[in-house]
Order: C-alpha cells, then structure tokens, then sequence
C-alpha cells in the first residue's frame, strides 16, 4: 500500500526535496537552541561573574535561529500542502477516468452511494492523514535523530540511557496500531455502505413516502449509523491509548535522563548548563513520540481508505477496442443489422437469451414486444455494446461491432429510453448534450419537431431555463420530451426507442410518434413497446419470451395467427 502511495506521490520530488530540506533546517536550528541556551547559563551560573557580552551575543544567536526555523516551517508548510492535494486532485482524476472505463455490469452491481464515498470522503481522509504525515511525522523522525546526535555530543553515558528506554514506545505503538487499522477499515466500509443507503433515500423519498416506508427506512438507517457507531468507537478508542501509553515511555526517559544527569552534574561530570540542555533535549526527543504515534493513528485511517480507493483503481476496465478497430462515419452506416445465434446471460447460472438470430435490413422498423424481463432491454445494450454476447455475433454494416470502435459504433445510434437522464444545466444545453457545437436555430427546430418548444416558451428563461439534478424541477413528461428532442438534434443512422413515450399523454404520444415516422424515414429502427398500439405501422414485430423469438411478423399478420402477440395486444383493450 505504502509502495502505492508512494508512486503517487513521487511526481512532486521536487517540493518532496523542498520539504525535507526545510524541515531538516528547521529542526536543526530549533534543537541548536538549547545548547545556546546551555552556555548562557553556564555564562551566568558562578555569583558576580555573569559574561553579558557572552550572553548577549548567544541571544542574538538564538533569535537568528527562531528566525530562520519561522520561516523554514513556512516554506514546509507551503511544500506539503502542495503535495498532499495535489495527489489527492489525481487520485480523484484517475478515479473518476476509471469510472468512466468500467464497464456497465460493475456500475450495476455497485451501489452509487458507495462509489460517491470511495471519490470523495475517502479521498478526503486520505488526503488528511497524508498532511499530517508529512507535516508532523517527516519532522518528528528528523527530531528523533537530530536530539539523539546533539545528546552524543554532549554527553554519551546518559544518552545510552535514552535508547535504551525508547524501544517500549515502538513495541506500545506497533500494537495498537495494527488494532487500530482493522476498525478504521471497517469504519470505512460502513461509511460507504450508509452513504450509498442515503443516495437511495434521497433519490427515492416520493417512493419511500408513497408507500409509508418511512419506518422500516429510519429502522434501517439505525441499524448502519449503530455499526458505524461502534466500529468508529473502537477505532478511535485504540487510536486515543497511542497518545497516553507513548507519553508514560516518554516520561519515564525524562525521569531517567533527569536522575542520570543530576548524579553526573554533582559528580562534576557535566555543568548544570549542560544538564539544562540535555533535559530539554530529552522533552524535544519524546515529544516527537506522542505526535507520531498520532500520526500513525491517522495514517492507518488514510491507508484504510487509500485502500478502498485502490480497489477502484484496480477493478477490470471493459475491453478495449481492437487496435485495428473499424471507425464507422454516417455514410458508411448502411442500417443493416444481423444478429446471428447469440446467447447472453447476466448472471452464468441463469440464461436469458440463447441462439437468438434476426436479420434487420436497412430502414426498417423493427418492434420488439413480450413480457417483462424476456430480454427486450438486454438486446438493446448488447446493440450498444454496454454488455458483450457470450457467443455468436452482431453484425452493423456488415462488421462485427466488437471489431467497430465503441465511440463510432454509439454515435451512429439515437437513443431514447423510457428512464431519461437529463444533467444540472440550461434546457439548451441539455438538448445540445450529443452535439455541442449546435446552434440554436437547430436546437430550437429539434425542440419543435419533438413538440417539447411550446412548454420550453413557457418556462421562466425558455431554453436559458436552469434545471436541476436530472431535471426535478420539470415534469416526467417534459424530462422525456427534452430526451426526444436531443435524438432528433442528432439524427444519427439508426434509432432505439425504448418505451420513448412511456411518460407522455396521449395527444402528444401521436404528435411525437408523427415526428418518429418522419425522423425514421430511411433509418433502421430499434422500437421497445408495451403499447402495442404505438407499433403497428412497424415493417417487422419481434415476440420475445425468454430470450427467443417465439413470432415474427407485421402486425396485421401476427393478429391473423391469433398466437402470443394476438392474446397480448387484445388483452389491451379487454375490461377488467
């Protein structure tokens, strides 16, 4: 983990160097003090022969270095902060870009509450735990050996006495730490667990409320905030002993080098200047102890998370496309489709669909009917490429679409789905999300086309109008009529309509489906309906029942049958 962090971080040597190099300066003119400080009062110490001009110069001395090691930590300070969130921004970068790269079945078997919290609260921690490594654990080491040198040098005996005390707050510390990363990793966990229960609260509250489900979610909201209750308590009841534990080593060295010391000073074998000097050393020397144990603590949170993070950055990108991938342009999109025995599950142990043939030409409608979950949706993301076959082959213009680039391959479809996606931003700018560069002439006439221009004109800014987060501030039905809009902006070759007009009123339902006739003119169409008026006038209708087409056909030809499709569209009009 170390090791992974430290490729991160290694990119900025230049304010790492910068970093060392000031707090070495700066703990090497704080630990200077207390021998200056020594010889002032040996300067002093004999009655009637105080050496002011000595004393004098030493204090003059001692501000130099208070000085210098202000403005050192300064300088410090700047390096380390400029390290810490800047790996913390590429963490979030690459976290992100590999979001982008995962494929479909992981972000559908992965709750977005999670993730959020892997991006942003773990980050954070990170992020946290790393300044305080850098701020308090890169100076507190450097203390360490620099009070140990300074002690050699006044007086070895009685630094002896220090190193051989000190290993007992290593073996405490060591400890507790490895307690402690255990509970700060499950505290984690169940920080993403709870942040990913209330992205599903927020998201669904009409829902929860609608059907009083207010209780049970407040009974299991309770029942995670007490897990991550006890699982924050037990981590931060083993990181709070660190502190204590290593202050009692600490000042069983302070007691010792203060005996030690004072039989050596009445012996004459130091001054009380000198002893002076070590007494403070022996303080800067254990203090370091008390705040790096701190910092371990800290650091084992920040590993916990780090590790969460790179768990993300380690899943299983979706394949990438072929080197010599075929990069289709909309002249060479001909509109043939051909689906030749394909099989595709989610799950291995269940399959969904199996030798499933079909052969589209260019400009036909295509309709695909059947009860829920036969594979009507599955199709249209294996058209996608959201999910690869298992076996067999599609075929777009005549080309495998695993040897087409995914890029060319998606924009040569328009996509409307019964659940719409809109993002915070203007009316405009959500309509122009495919095509960017549109003016807004274009966007106004795809508006219109989509009968989505009247409810535009009436809202308070018109198309400038900022919506919200996927468009809450505007109907089902109008969130739809945008989405239909944006197709017809783009006019790609081919059209997949999954329950486009599921959320829109009858009236509008023909306009838009007028609109459709147009826009399908000459473009091989994909049409996901449970309406089954909405598909008559399509060329062919697909009856699907578990992953297999059971009947093919138009839809005066399918009624003659009086089979699946027939019992189906009837049963619309039948009295309950």
């Amino acid at each position: 983990m170390i090791l992974r962090v430290w490729k991160h971080i290694r990119k900025y040597w230049f304010y790492i160097v910068c970093s060392l190099f000031f707090a070495a300066l700066s703990v090497a003119t704080q630990l200077y003090v207390p021998i200056l400080t020594g010889d002032a009062i040996d300067f002093m110490i004999d009655a009637g022969k105080v050496d002011f001009a000595g004393v004098w110069t030493i204090l003059k001395i001692i501000l130099a270095a208070t000085a210098v090691t202000a403005v050192s930590q300064w300088i410090f300070g700047i390096c380390n902060n400029r390290i810490t969130y800047s790996v913390s921004r590429d963490l979030r970068n690459a976290a992100i870009a590999k979001i982008q790269k995962l494929p479909v079945s992981y972000l559908d078997a992965h709750p977005t509450g999670d993730l959020v919290s892997r991006v942003i609260a773990d980050v954070e921690q990170f992020a946290d735990g790393l300044l305080m490594g850098f701020t308090q654990f890169f100076t507190g080491i450097l203390t360490i050996l620099g009070t140990l040198g300074f002690m050699l040098y006044v007086n070895i005996p009685i630094t002896l006495v220090v190193v051989c005390v000190t290993p007992l707050s290593f073996v405490v510390a060591g400890f507790i730490a490895k307690k402690t990363f255990h509970n700060f990793h499950v505290q984690s966990e169940v920080r993403g667990e709870q942040t990913a229960f209330i992205n599903e609260m927020i998201e669904g509250q009409r829902v929860i409320q609608a059907f009083c489900h207010e209780d049970e979610s407040m009974l299991q909201f309770d029942e995670m905030n007490e897990r991550l209750q006890k699982a924050s308590l037990k981590a931060i009841f083993f990181s709070s002993i660190t502190n204590p534990a290593t202050r009692f080593v600490n000042n069983v060295v302070y007691a010792g080098v203060a005996l030690v010391g004072a039989l050596y000073a009445v012996a004459g074998g130091i001054t009380v200047g000198q002893l002076s000097c070590f007494l403070s050393y022996a303080n800067q020397y254990t203090k370091p102890f008390n705040e790096i144990s701190g910092v371990v603590t800290e650091l084992q949170n920040a590993m916990a998370c780090a590790g969460r993070i790179f768990e993300l950055l380690d899943e299983e990108e979706r394949p990438k496309d072929k080197p010599n991938a075929r990069v289709l342009t909309p002249r060479q999109v001909d509109g043939t489709v051909e689906i030749s025995d394909v099989s595709f599950s989610y799950v291995p142990e269940r399959r969904l669909i199996e030798h499933f043939n079909l052969r589209v030409k260019k400009g036909q409608r295509v309709a695909i009917v059947g009860p829920t979950g036969c594979g009507k949706t599955t199709m249209i993301n294996l058209l996608m490429r959201f999910y690869d076959v298992d076996s067999g082959q599609i075929c777009v213009s005549g080309t495998d679409i695993r040897n087409i680039g995914r890029t060319s391959l998606r924009r040569s479809y328009g996509m409307v789905l019964q659940d719409t996606w809109l993002k915070s931003g203007t009316i405009y700018e959500n309509i122009a999300y495919g095509k960017p560069n549109a003016t807004r002439a274009e966007v106004e006439a795809a508006a219109k086309a989509a009968h989505a221009h009247s409810f535009i004109k009436r809202l308070p800014e018109g198309y400038n109008t900022v919506i919200s987060e996927d468009g809450g501030n505007i109907s089902q039905g109008q969130k739809q009529l945008l989405c239909i809009a944006r197709v017809m902006l783009c006019l790609p070759p081919m059209l997949i309509l999954d329950e486009a007009t599921s959320s829109i009123d009858t009236r509008t339902e023909i306009k838009i489906q007028n609109a459709f006739a147009k826009m399908m003119e000459g473009r091989t169409s994909f049409i996901v309906a449970h309406r089954l008026s909405t598909i008559r006038e399509a060329d062919v209708i697909l009856v699907m029942e578990n992953g297999k087409i059971i009947e093919q056909g138009t839809h005066e030809s399918l009624l003659e049958k009086k089979g699946f499709y027939a019992k189906l569209y009837n049963s619309q009009y039948e009295s309950v």
